[in-house]
């Protein structure tokens, strides 16, 4: 009920077209998924989705499996009826947050080693308090030590991963088994198999074991699918080590009707050596997707690689705090992360909309200088409509770049965006 045809392939890069036909409607690749963590893109309904263009909403099987559970989504006709998006839908295997949020944090937040929130970049993470650094209400020494007790770590088993709550601080138990169970009462049409997270920290024996561990977590995954309607995603492990990924893609190819790259790269550098290390043992027919990337660079970088899914969180929480997405028409470059700050004092007397051109319901109704009040203001609509134009310009961008790739200017395009 699942099937993906290639349409067409960029000359001068690996960017290709395609269609990903599922029981709830067809995807046409490049694609870009909006992430709704726990059943909602955070400030935006279903029905601003649709307005928006976006074919697919992803969501996280750790959280929604804490509240409200795998039973009641299911109970209530499964995940896109819950959440009231009439689309495809995918949820991921929980690994990741098992891992970045397996720890019983409660009121404490992890850093990672330079002090920021934990991403796919991060310096450090996971696995053990001594890689993190804590985000304290005081910032003593004492204090830090002994919050630093009260975390409970994750801990990785041969067949599965103890975390504990950030909700509440209990104890659960993930195998491929369970995710995988919770993944088809939930009822997504793209679900993605167990995995093990590599910490960028750890040495290459230490990751070579992770990548085996993933490995066998991939096949117990297959082996407890029961539903033929959901496609299911093997996921690429091994860190910033060539051979491992290499191996790992093979392996994922082999035993996998859809392939993912997973993991923490520490540098852009390294993500993109990873695609290529990657991307030529994956075949044609396969629908291949970057998990947790959807920057502007890393978009044009990955699809040029060969690359068709993408999901991030950074539209909308760039979009919550007031960092905007720009075209270069309008200043945006690699350089400034194709963004500008809302905030700023230099935007208070600014009558344009937030990027000109942008056809976005945000830029067609409210100026800048409006936007920066009601960010200084904190009221909520800002964050509504910082989040809007993010997902809007994210989605249209991907949208542009796949008819550039069916009109044959892909490079035209990626060049005429500076990248």
């Amino acid at each position: 009920m699942v099937s993906f045809q290639l349409l067409a392939k960029d000359k001068h890069s690996k960017a290709r077209a395609g269609v990903l036909k599922t029981p709830h409607g067809e995807i046409l690749t490049p694609n870009f998924n909006p992430v709704g963590t726990q059943g909602t893109v955070k400030t935006l309904s279903s029905l601003d989705l649709k307005e928006i263009g976006a074919q697919i909403v992803l969501s996280n099987t750790y959280h929604l499996n804490l509240r409200p559970g795998a039973q009641v989504i299911k109970e209530m006709g499964g995940l896109g009826k819950f959440m009231g998006w009439k689309g495809p839908t995918m949820t991921d295997s929980g690994g990741f947050q098992v891992f970045s949020l397996g720890v019983a944090q409660r009121k404490v937040m992890l850093k990672d080693s330079r002090g920021s929130k934990i991403t796919k970049f991060s310096k450090s993470v996971f696995l053990s308090p001594s890689d993190t650094k804590l985000l304290l209400p005081s910032v003593t020494k004492t204090r830090a030590e002994k919050e630093l007790k009260k975390l409970k770590e994750a801990t990785v088993k041969e067949d599965g991963v103890w975390f504990y709550s950030h909700i509440d601080g209990n104890k659960h138990w993930f195998d491929a088994a369970v995710s995988i169970s919770l993944q088809e009462r939930m009822g997504a049409d793209l679900i993605v198999a167990f995995d093990d997270h590599e910490s960028p920290l750890w040495d290459y024996e230490t990751t070579k074991l992770s990548v085996e561990r993933t490995n066998r977590w991939g096949i117990a995954s297959l082996e407890a699918q029961k539903r033929k309607d959901q496609l299911m995603y093997g996921v690429v492990h091994g860190g910033m080590y060539e051979d491992l990924r290499k191996a790992s893609a093979m392996f994922t190819d082999k035993h996998f009707p859809a392939v993912s790259i997973g993991g923490s790269y520490t540098s852009k550098e390294v993500l993109y050596k990873t695609l290529d290390w990657c991307v030529p043992h994956f075949q044609e027919d396969k629908p291949r997707h970057l998990l947790g990337i959807g920057e502007v660079q890393d978009l044009f970088e990955g699809i040029a690689r060969g690359m068709d899914f993408f999901d991030c969180v950074a539209p909308t929480r760039r979009g919550r705090h007031g960092s905007l997405y720009i075209s270069p028409q309008n200043g945006g470059r690699k350089e400034n992360n194709f963004k500008l700050l809302i905030q700023n004092a230099k935007y208070a007397l600014d009558n344009d909309p937030i990027d000109p051109g942008c056809e976005c319901m945000v830029c067609q109704t409210y100026t800048r200088s409006y936007i920066r009040h009601l960010f200084v203001a904190d009221e909520i609509l800002a964050q509504r409509l910082g989040s809007y134009h993010n997902v809007y310009f994210i989605v249209n961008l991907v949208k542009r770049i796949r008819e550039a790739i069916l009109e044959g200017s892909f490079s035209h395009l990626k060049e005429a965006w500076g990248i």
